[in-house]
């Protein structure tokens, strides 16, 4: 054998590694998305690929398959040269899978590994090979009758059909086209050309002209059923005729080393074409795996118009001109204000701190609908183009915390709800300097009546050294004194109230800024970071689909075929 025919199979080994991994990715992401049945099938591939693949590479496993009356064990028998296997009509004949190794060196843990039982074992040394040395590395099984009415041997050979490097059928010329064998082995194998002969045993029973028909019968009967190129062999174990050829496809197979991955591959195929079928690999938009800064803004905006951090913010506003005016205000006119109606019973306040937290939890706990349409929005949006299963993947992550959403929210807005009782220092610097006004305003009004008893009606005379509070004389000027101090309370008080104005609306922007910076905290933490996650495994999953294509169009990684027809 050549050196280059043995690169080959590190190779591909190699790139069938890579698909590997990438069909393991494909099963961790895929429950909830991918049929169960799918992912089963896909995880004992993985297992029983990585089992192979850690076993001898040397060595090829050759199961003969078919039913009782197939001639399978003498078949057997003639290829090994030995009457290893027992013959004959009872059902089942073969109760117990029989090896026959060529090259028993690192064979043992294989054969471990296929449970044959060691008495069932027998090798071929190369003396007694007459030539057929060139078999070294085969490891030929004789499976139980798959027909078997024994329950145990049945699931014997369905097992090892399973994980079996080259799949030969032995059929014979009455039972070739039977359904129960193509409808339970052949159609579950279509694809697995590279790995599977079929061979008609008991030619001597047919004529030359019988026997080209019933090969031409089963290979269109094969080619319906999805084997695109069948390998059929025409032997004769009583004669011996054709048993030769059949070797040398073994031998072909065997010095090729490439029966073990080239089984895996076609095993991979299929359950690609499988997934393929379910996800389309050419399916998923060009989504990121983070939500774009301007969806996170339009996220943020309905949020806050959900649990209306507006009408926080005007109540605020309306909450901080009311009190003002408690401190502000000038004092002759509340007083005249409350002779009619309180202005704070009017507006319905009652504690300011306690009312506007209520408010806060009013709005959100009053809109669950908006809350939940704001988060919807989001999902479609970055779902939209998305297969079904992961369509609801985006959104029931999206979604996964939206019944705690607003009450999350409530808890964040409450804690920014502001000091109401807080009182700026120049209110009560501007209420002391008006205060003083009114006190001189009242000292006015007692300079006036003095002035008039004393001087005007001579109703008492003033002490001595105070005679100027009874001079009338000084009444024009002291009502200009009183008229002044009215007009600069209500001045001090108009301009109080519009720096008031001023100051409600950078408390309302502090606060509308405070609270939207806690609604985009919590967006990111309830809704955007799941959202992520699971856009991440969008992106991480259809990247594992793409790997776990065959490289070639042909729907498997280029490579030799193990057999060369003539």
């Amino acid at each position: 054998m050549s050196k280059s025919v043995k690169a080959a199979p590190a190779g591909v080994r190699q790139g069938l590694g890579a698909r590997l991994a990438a069909l393991g990715k494909v099963v961790e992401l895929g429950p909830g998305r991918v049929e169960q049945k799918v992912l089963a099938e896909s995880g004992r591939l993985l297992l029983r690929a990585g089992d192979r693949l850690k076993l001898s590479s040397e060595h090829t496993v050759v199961a003969l398959a078919g039913g009782t009356g197939s001639g399978k064990s003498s078949l057997f028998n003639a290829i090994s040269g030995l009457e290893l296997s027992p013959t004959g009509v009872r059902r089942p004949t073969t109760a117990r899978t029989h090896a026959c190794v060529w090259g028993l060196d690192g064979a043992g843990p294989l054969l471990d590994w296929l449970q044959v039982q060691w008495r069932h074992r027998f090798a071929r040394a190369s003396a007694l090979d007459k030539g057929d040395g060139r078999l070294h590395g085969l490891i030929l099984l004789d499976l139980p009758d798959h027909d078997s009415i024994r329950a145990l041997t049945d699931h014997e050979a369905d097992r090892l059909i399973q994980i079996a490097d080259l799949i030969v059928w032995v059929l014979d010329p009455q039972k070739y086209a039977d359904a129960s064998v193509h409808r339970r082995y052949v159609a579950e194998l279509a694809g697995h050309d590279a790995v599977t002969v079929f061979v008609l045993n008991q030619a001597d029973r047919l004529s030359p002209e019988d026997q080209a028909e019933c090969v031409q019968d089963l290979s269109d009967l094969l080619k319906r059923e999805g084997v695109a190129d069948p390998v059929v062999v025409t032997t004769s174990a009583l004669t011996g005729r054709g048993v030769d050829g059949l070797k040398n496809i073994l031998a072909e197979v065997v010095a090729n080393r490439r029966a073990a991955v080239q089984r895996i591959e076609a095993d991979l195929d299929r359950i690609t074409l499988d997934l393929a079928k379910i996800m389309p690999p050419e399916g998923p938009p060009p989504t990121g795996v983070t939500v774009d800064a301007a969806r996170r803004v339009g996220l943020t905006d309905a949020l806050c118009d959900a649990i209306g951090v507006p009408a926080v913010g005007e109540a605020l506003e309306s909450v901080y001109g009311a009190r003002s005016a408690e401190w502000t205000g000038w004092p002759y006119s509340r007083w005249m204000r409350r002779l009619s109606r309180d202005p704070l019973g009017t507006l319905n306040l009652g504690d300011l701190r306690g009312e506007i937290r209520d408010l806060t939890g009013t709005a959100v706990s009053a809109q669950p609908a908006e809350v939940d349409n704001a988060v919807q929005a989001l999902a479609d949006g970055l779902a939209a183009g998305m297969h079904d299963a992961w369509r609801n993947g985006v959104r029931d992550a999206a979604r996964s915390n939206v019944s705690a959403l607003p009450k999350t929210l409530s808890d964040e807005l409450a804690e920014v709800a502001p000091r109401l009782d807080r009182v700026p220092t120049w209110w009560k610097a501007v209420k002391a300097g008006q205060y003083s006004l009114v006190g001189l305003f009242a000292a006015g009004l007692a300079w006036v009546a003095t002035a008039t008893l004393s001087g005007g009606l001579g109703a008492f005379e003033m002490p001595s050294g105070m005679e100027v509070f009874g001079d009338t004389g000084s009444l024009p000027w002291v009502a200009l004194v009183m008229a002044s101090l009215l007009g600069l309370g209500a001045l001090s008080a108009v301009a109080a109230r519009n720096f008031v104005v001023m100051g409600a609306g950078t408390e309302r922007e502090q606060l509308e800024r405070e609270m939207r910076r806690r609604v985009a905290a919590v967006a990111e933490s309830q809704v955007v970071v799941p959202v992520e996650r699971e856009l991440a495994k969008h992106k991480e999953f259809y990247a594992a689909m793409e790997g776990v294509q065959p490289r070639s169009s042909t729907g498997r990684l280029p490579s030799r075929p193990l057999i060369h027809r003539s």
